[in-house]
């Protein structure tokens, strides 16, 4: 580890602890060259996997990409903040669960679809509507149709 006052690469661990939050490790360091210390953290890294779009490029997995439809799909719905970011966490678990270095970005699309069918009937048409790109009017009576409970209107469901 360099010095990041002298730029030295003679530097020593003084002191290592646990973090509070049990995810990261907490090392003093101080330099041989200048006797300063400094903090460092090391955490471990999950790599998510590249992002196979239809025309076959390829994108670094984006979480703000996620969040961004997610809210797009939501937009002046009353589906409150912590079950959004409960429904991204399943998705990036299952993302990183599947081990892949590549994946379709349909397969997210699907997840994201699941995700919004069990929150909020408005959201997962909105949301399928553009990513099934719908373009007559049969398609969005089907996708009603496919949510649409005997006797019920379209509502927030709470997501257990």
């Amino acid at each position: 580890m360099k010095c990041p006052f002298c730029k030295a690469d003679d530097t020593a661990v003084v002191d290592s602890r646990l973090s509070e939050d049990g995810d990261s490790v907490r090392r003093r360091r101080e330099c041989k060259v200048c006797e300063k210390r400094f903090t460092t953290y090391e955490r471990s890294e999950l790599g998510m996997p590249m992002v196979v779009k239809s025309s076959g490029h390829r994108v670094p997995y984006d979480h703000e990409k996620l969040r961004t439809s997610f809210n797009r799909a939501l937009h002046k719905r009353p589906v409150p903040t912590e079950y959004v970011e409960a429904a991204m966490t399943r998705i990036e678990e299952r993302i990183l669960g599947l081990g892949e270095r590549e994946l379709p970005s349909r397969i997210i699309g699907e997840m994201v679809m699941r995700e919004l069918k069990k929150m909020d009937d408005v959201a997962y048409i909105r949301f399928a509507s553009v990513y099934e790109d719908f373009q007559r009017v049969d398609d969005f009576r089907d996708a009603i149709l496919s949510v649409k409970r005997p006797g019920k209107r379209a509502r927030t469901r709470s997501i257990k």
